[in-house]
């Protein structure tokens, strides 16, 4: 657990080789992922955009490794208005696309699109092609019964495009996964890649 709801944050993290899950939680319990933060972003954008805290939680989803930068140094350079502050921004208007994103993803398209828009954006971000997770942890996160994630999973490892094995993904086949899926991986790859691309001003 990176940050719970309602928490204080007290540090931003940058992850180079982890993946965080951004989710909303209700008061049952149950959660809902918004979003995922892997290299290309940062995790605690609130320490910038003016609250210090959050309703949503944020969790290690994958592990691995990130930098972690205390909120007063953090907000100090920010408020430098110079590149870095620019960065930041254009990162959370990526952000907000991917989360608004993931809203229309999760009520318009099938189970079988949403795992493979979930697999290629979380392959996206770590160094290798395998993840180590449960279909049970993916169900929650995509906010479906775990029956749908199994039966979608193995669509895909017929088709040879995954290879499941207890707690283990491996993505066998990126583009065959690219062309199951929804147009939500690819609008969310482009506009990602577009802001962060280093030809911006």
């Amino acid at each position: 657990m990176v940050y719970e709801p309602g928490g204080q944050l007290q540090h931003v993290y940058f992850p180079t080789t982890a993946v965080v899950s951004l989710r909303c939680v209700m008061e049952s319990g149950q959660s809902l992922e918004t979003s995922g933060v892997g290299n290309e972003g940062l995790v605690g954008i609130s320490l910038f955009m003016g609250g210090d805290t959050t309703p949503s939680s944020a969790v290690v989803n994958t592990a691995g490794h990130a930098y972690r930068m205390d909120r007063g140094l953090l907000k100090r350079e920010f408020h430098r208005a110079g590149a870095l502050q620019n960065l930041f921004l254009r990162y959370t208007q990526a952000l907000i696309t991917q989360i608004a994103q993931t809203a229309v993803c999760n009520r318009h398209h099938s189970i079988d699109q949403q795992l493979c828009r979930w697999l290629l954006l979380t392959i996206d971000r770590i160094p290798e092609s395998e993840l180590i997770i449960t279909q049970e942890l993916i169900a929650s996160l995509l906010g479906v019964r775990r029956e749908g994630i199994t039966q979608a999973a193995g669509k895909l490892q017929q088709a040879g495009y995954i290879r499941y094995r207890r707690g283990h993904i491996s993505v066998l086949n990126r583009s065959g996964l690219a062309s199951r899926s929804c147009e939500c991986y690819a609008i969310v790859k482009n506009e990602t890649r577009r802001l962060l691309s280093a030809s911006q001003p």
